[in-house]
């Protein structure tokens, strides 16, 4: 059923569909607007501002240089319409060097982000076979090292988009990841698509992990939330886990930990129901909130409250 477009006058200003002063540095986007790979049309208008929460949390991943909508919208305006909702603060990811730069500008100009920095997956196997990966992963340590970035992330294994002849180089790029978050005391976030048995496997042998491991975007079932449980690992949930068809999404999230509990919107991507297929940005959050509280049986605000004391002692204060 096709959702109307939202009242203008819900969705936060910076964000509606009128053109939108872009200065130079951490505000401006890099990216162009996302196109997905079904090339199917898409909405581009953002939706309208939830609810606010009544305890303001923290959104685990965000990418604030990706371009997904409309409008173009800096770092300061995302976290003001953010915190309008209960959003107090957001982690924003750089997957590349290009990013993990931004990424540094973001959370110096910013107070209310924190950093994660890695080389993605998908990306670690492209950089390897150019001869051009220990380059990239020597910027990323360096970048690693600012105080504020709580992160080494998002690292990790990707079979869904690099064949069998980037699985090596991603492996090892990943082991690399957890010795540096390792080394530093930071947290790990870790994306895992179509690889759980590999992700746990290789954190399992590695000797020198760190002690704080996010599973960000959490994508597994009840069996991985039962090992994450067992280990302690973070599992973050993202729009999905309010998409329909996604019941064994939800039967990990009833599994899961109270104490590792997280919530994110890796926006632009992945948008919670009902307006998936649009736009996503920190200020919906309280839509996967909300999904994740009905799922477990709880009110929204004590979630809440268990998800920003999970995310502080993860990340510190901001």
């Amino acid at each position: 059923m096709a959702i109307d477009p939202p009242d203008l006058d819900a969705v936060p200003v910076a964000y509606r569909p009128v053109p939108q002063p872009v200065s130079g540095g951490p505000g401006e986007r890099r990216r162009e607007p996302h196109e997905e790979k079904s090339k199917r049309q898409r909405r581009l208008e953002y939706p309208p501002a939830p609810e606010p929460l009544g305890v303001a949390v923290v959104d685990n991943h965000t990418h604030l240089d990706f371009r997904d909508g409309l409008v173009s919208v800096d770092v300061h305006q995302a976290m003001d319409a953010a915190a309008a909702v209960g959003v107090a603060g957001a982690i924003q990811v750089g997957c590349d060097v290009e990013s993990a730069r931004f990424t540094i500008e973001a959370i110096e100009a910013e107070p209310r982000l924190l950093g994660a920095v890695a080389i993605h997956p998908n990306d670690a196997a492209r950089l390897a076979s150019r001869g051009h990966l220990d380059a990239a992963l020597a910027e990323i340590e360096s970048l690693a090292a600012h105080p504020r970035v709580r992160a080494v992330g998002e690292t990790g294994l990707d079979y869904y988009r690099t064949g069998p002849e980037g699985v090596e180089d991603q492996q090892e790029a990943f082991r690399w990841h957890l010795d540096l978050a390792h080394r530093l005391g930071k947290a790990v976030q870790i994306h895992d698509r179509d690889a759980h048995d590999d992700v746990v496997r290789i954190l399992l042998d590695t000797p020198r992990r760190p002690d704080r491991v996010v599973f960000h975007c959490f994508s597994g079932d009840a069996d991985l939330a039962r090992i994450c449980n067992e280990h302690g690992w973070y599992m973050s949930f993202a729009g999905p886990v309010t998409f329909k068809a996604n019941d064994g999404l939800r039967a990990a999230l009833a599994e899961a930990r109270e104490d590792l509990l997280l919530v994110e919107t890796d926006a632009p991507f992945l948008t919670p129901h009902p307006w998936r297929g649009r736009p996503n940005a920190p200020y919906l959050v309280p839509w996967t909130l909300r999904g994740m509280a009905e799922t477990r049986g709880v009110q929204a605000d004590v979630l809440a409250a268990v998800v920003a004391n999970n995310t502080r002692r993860v990340y510190g204060d901001f």
